[in-house]
This record gives structure tokens, sequence and C-alpha cells, in this order.
């Protein structure tokens, strides 16, 4: 145990979880650019404002499925790690009852 009663060892999971999702959206609103550029098509009418924002968005797509592919990798890793700790965590809990349990019946039957 570390100072205060706590623990060692202390992993934000919900964090975590929220880093995954977090990196997630990032993704989903990179790969909308496009559709958010056509939206104010009309709104903009000058042609050369137009033309110079699609080159960016056909530049910008090349580079942008190498990003979607780390964010995804990324999320995964959040996931992943989540999960482990969380299936680690059961785990310990599980072993500290049943130690309880035995350090009851050994005291019950000394």
């Amino acid at each position: 145990m570390g100072q205060g009663g706590k623990s060692d060892l202390s992993i934000p999971l919900s964090q975590l979880e929220d880093y995954g999702r977090q990196l997630r959206s990032i993704k989903t609103r990179l790969n909308h650019t496009k559709k958010l550029f056509e939206q104010y098509r009309d709104d903009i009418g000058d042609g050369s404002v137009n033309d110079s924002l699609d080159d960016f968005e056909s530049n910008w797509e090349d580079g942008r499925e190498d990003i979607t592919q780390q964010l995804d990798a990324l999320a995964k890793m959040s996931d992943a790690v989540v999960r482990e700790f969380k299936k680690l965590d059961d785990e310990l809990a599980k072993q500290a009852d049943e130690g309880m349990k035995t350090e009851e019946k050994d005291s019950k039957s000394s």
C-alpha cells in the first residue's frame, strides 16, 4: 500500500475508455471535411475558393488514410489496456475473495 491507504498502482480506466472514444470521434470528423466543404459551397460562391478547398481536400485525402489508421490502432490499444486491466482486477478480486474464505475456514477449524 502507498501513502494514505492508496494502492501503489492506479490506472485511470475511465479516462482510457474516453481516450478511445475521443480518437474514434477525431477519425470521424477527419473523414467529414469534404462534406463540410460541400455544405458551404453555395454560401462561398467564389469558384476559386471552392477550387482551393477541393485541392486541399484532395491533398488532405492522401495523408488522412495514414492518420486514420494510426488513430484506429491507438484506439484499439486503449481498448485492449482497459480490457486487460479489468480482467486482471477481476482475477485479483476473485483470488482475494478465495483467500479470505480459506482464512475464515482455517480459523473456524482451529
